[in-house]
């Protein structure tokens, strides 16, 4: 008996039509239940495997249709010119005039990017740089690092230059106000440093000023937010916050 033959035109056809397509779709499309015949059938076609969703969808190349920046949104699937989420990740933030923060590169890719730049920072593929205070992801090339760099720079310097935002009107004072009272002692910590990003440079002080916090408590929760280090099943760190009363009365 003859085994089987499966064809590549099948899979090009089944994705022309789809736009997108798991695994188990294209083992449907080709009546196979083996992994490896389809992958053997996508080496002989120029496709894309998306970098969101781990890897799950794939794409023709020829049907992606690329942004400015290489990335291509399918309803909610992402896929870049530039292959997987860590490549992505290289050659937005080499491309950059002033690479990234952790933060707003995930927000340019519309995926979580920590793990991806912990590993490209120890493969040395990606730099990290403390610049104004936050750490800020820059290209692996020296060369394009110093331009990065002394963009970032300029800007930082630019900003400090602007001239002081006017005083907070008294009913949006108020509104923060009553908003801040209803957060825990996290969350307000929190909402002290975003207000403080926002602010810009001289924000700590003039935040701590507007919520009557001490400028060290408002600085910790904005470096929390730049470093993505905040602790979602407690308010406090463990031993954090007061002593226990009786730890503090004499024996």
């Amino acid at each position: 008996m003859r085994p089987t033959r499966f064809h590549s035109d099948t899979l090009v056809g089944f994705l022309r039509r789809r736009q997108i397509a798991t695994m188990a779709d294209l083992k449907r499309a080709l009546a196979t239940a083996a992994d490896m015949t389809v992958f053997r059938k996508l080496r002989e076609i120029d496709y894309l495997t998306s970098y969101s969703h781990r890897g799950s969808f794939y794409a023709l190349r020829e049907t992606a249709r690329f942004d400015e920046r290489g990335l291509w949104l399918f309803r909610d699937v992402r896929f870049s010119q530039y292959g997987s989420l860590l490549d992505t990740a290289v050659e937005v933030v080499a491309r950059s005039e002033q690479g990234f923060q952790a933060p707003g590169l995930a927000v340019e890719l519309g995926v979580p990017v920590k793990d991806a730049l912990l590993q490209l920072v120890r493969r040395r593929r990606l730099a990290r740089e403390q610049l104004g205070g936050l750490f800020v992801y820059l290209a692996a090339d020296p060369e394009r690092r110093r331009a990065q760099r002394l963009h970032r720079t300029a800007a930082l310097a630019a900003a400090s230059r602007a001239e002081p935002a006017g005083d907070v009107p008294d009913e949006v004072q108020a509104a923060l106000l009553l908003f801040y009272s209803l957060l825990d002692e996290q969350k307000r910590r929190l909402f002290a440093g975003l207000e403080s990003l926002r602010a810009g440079r001289g924000g700590d002080r003039q935040v701590a000023e507007l919520l009557e916090l001490d400028a060290h408590t408002v600085g910790r929760g904005r470096k929390a937010l730049a470093a993505w280090d905040v602790q979602l099943d407690h308010v406090r760190r463990p031993g954090a916050g007061r002593p226990r009363l009786e730890k503090k009365l004499p024996k």
